[in-house]
């Protein structure tokens, strides 16, 4: 998955080629590499299901295939979006990279000896999801350094188009090996895309980033921050509330598929590779038809269509017994799941400045994520207990709930806000020197203005609350002097010298304009001062070693 974020403005310009984009040969590389390991792991993945319902057709283990896949990326998502925000993304990924080559080539062996059973394979899916998890944020980083920005668009675009159709043809390929060949041949064939990306990724040489001028964050810190940012975002509390409204039901066909395929309607390995290609197939028109459906819908009406195609996915699915009614269902899916998804997530980005982009996008995939695992093992528990088709039914139901229940919150309302930094505040210079490391610091800003403007003032400082906690404030709070009429004092806590000092290139011109709404109320210009702790003496035990 990639995306446009966290862009190199220094990134050089390329000369005009009459090829455009794939006039570039990094981009062309590792656009070949990245859809031969798309098709290797759309095939694992179609072999790993199908080879469960063989080796225990339980509901319980085949949907504990998906869980296994995604937990890891529920739970490691965050931690390596912030990663990849402090060290070299591309070193990042061929690290993983040489992880998930080694995994898959020793379960393949595995394999071709007859050796699998349920515990190696869902061993395998789990350390597999935690290579995509380490690398998934930093590949939404890598498509901004392989072409210049007017190119950007497009290059999204292809890369996005070649993901769906590997998934598409990856399955179909899959159930005709198994097939065919054997069970063990989708394995080696994902081992062959694996090498070719991590070759594409040593012979690719990234370009240097910009260095800051102030120390990097933190891993700590740096996922506080990004967490902190996601809570205090109106736009973002919106985005995953929608999402966790639509992805847990939405896991259930992807869970329960391979029963679909084997038990209710009696089929081989074939024939689950076909609905798995439909469901690529699916996305790929979705993608196509994706522009003139936004000229006709807001992104809610978008998030509509996908939630009742889903649920008409979801009963199909349930009522079926005959693979042409099952093909159609896919598609159907397939067609929901991108819109769905897509929406969501450029609410996301829309949402997020570049500063801490890749860490809420990172947030919102770990929502993602979860959902799916919590909703692909509730739902493989349910078809355990009342069967198939009634979890595939309830699960549609759910949906449409949930999906009224979540309506008011509204989607992509962060497009209309300038998130660009600012640059209009500067960090205090203190006469006396303070460490990066030392804090808190206390802000407090003292205000005089008319009575009568009392609650519009305060609707305003309220916004501008979320603002400071979102760039970094803890404790944030307004005060009213009972003793000088008007008068109002802003307080809020930093955690160092050095966190506020982000702040400068954090403030956006959104941020700024709700600064500016609240100075109009001002009957003289705001007081502010910075009280910062006195360094701690060191404990005694510690003096003592």
């Amino acid at each position: 998955m990639t995306t446009e974020l966290n862009g190199n403005p220094e990134t050089p310009m390329s000369a005009e080629s009459r090829w455009g984009v794939f006039g570039n040969s990094a981009f062309v590389v590792i656009l070949v590499a990245t859809s031969l390991s798309s098709v290797g792991l759309a095939m694992f993945d179609t072999a790993s299901a199908w080879q469960m319902t063989s080796l225990d057709p339980s509901p319980r283990l085949v949907s504990a295939v998906q869980v296994a896949t995604t937990l890891p990326l529920f739970l490691l998502t965050l931690p390596a979006g912030a990663l990849s925000d402090v060290v070299d993304p591309r070193r990042l990924l061929i690290v993983a990279q040489v992880g998930i080559v080694a995994v898959s080539i020793a379960f393949a062996m595995v394999v071709s000896a007859r050796l699998a059973g349920p515990t190696s394979l869902l061993a395998t899916s789990f350390l597999l999801g935690i290579g995509g998890a380490l690398s998934a944020p930093a590949w939404l980083l890598i498509t901004p350094m392989l072409v210049p920005r007017p190119e950007l668009d497009s290059a999204i675009a292809i890369d996005s188009a070649s993901y769906n159709v590997a998934r598409a043809i990856g399955p179909a390929i899959a159930g005709y090996a198994i097939a065919g060949l054997s069970i063990a041949a989708p394995f080696w064939c994902c081992c062959g895309g694996n090498l070719a990306l991590l070759a594409a990724l040593i012979w690719w040489r990234a370009p240097r980033r910009p260095t800051d001028t102030l120390p990097a964050e933190r891993l700590i810190s740096a996922m506080m921050t990004g967490v902190r940012y996601v809570r205090y975002s109106r736009e973002m509390d919106a985005t995953l509330i929608r999402s966790i409204a639509f992805f847990p039901f939405a896991s259930a066909y992807l869970a329960l598929l391979p029963l679909v395929a084997r038990n209710e309607m009696g089929n081989g390995p074939e024939v689950y590779g076909q609905l798995m290609a439909a469901i690529g197939l699916g996305s790929i028109v979705a993608t196509l038809a994706l522009n003139w459906l936004k000229r006709r819908l807001d992104p809610n009406g978008l998030i509509a269509l996908g939630t009742g195609g889903t649920i008409v996915a979801l009963v199909l699915f349930a009522a079926a017994r005959d693979p042409v009614v099952t093909i159609a269902a896919s598609l159907v899916a397939g067609a929901s799941s991108i819109i769905a998804l897509t929406t969501f997530f450029v609410s996301a980005q829309v949402s997020l400045p570049e500063w801490v982009r890749g860490r809420g996008l990172a947030l919102f995939l770990t929502v993602y994520f979860g959902a799916l695992t919590l909703g692909s093992a509730v739902w493989g528990e349910v078809a355990s207990v009342k069967g198939v088709p009634f979890a595939l039914s309830a699960a549609a139901v759910g949906a449409l709930i949930a999906m009224a229940l979540t309506w008011r919150w509204r989607l992509q309302t962060g497009a209309a806000l300038n998130l660009t930094p600012s640059m209009r505040w500067r960090a205090p210079a203190f006469l006396n020197r303070v460490a990066n490391d030392q804090g808190p610091v206390l802000g407090v800003a003292e205000y005089v203005i008319d009575p009568k403007d009392k609650a519009a003032f305060l609707a305003v400082m309220r916004d501008i609350g979320l603002e400071r906690r979102r760039d970094g404030a803890y404790a944030w709070h307004i005060f009213e002097d009972p003793d000088e009429v008007g008068k109002m004092i802003e307080t809020f806590l930093v955690h160092s010298a050095l966190e506020l000092k982000y702040r400068q290139a954090r403030v956006t011109m959104a941020d700024q304009t709700m600064e500016d709404q609240a100075s109009k109320f001002l009957k003289a210009p705001p007081s502010i001062r910075y009280l910062v702790a006195p360094e701690r003496p060191p404990r005694p035990w510690r003096r003592r070693r």
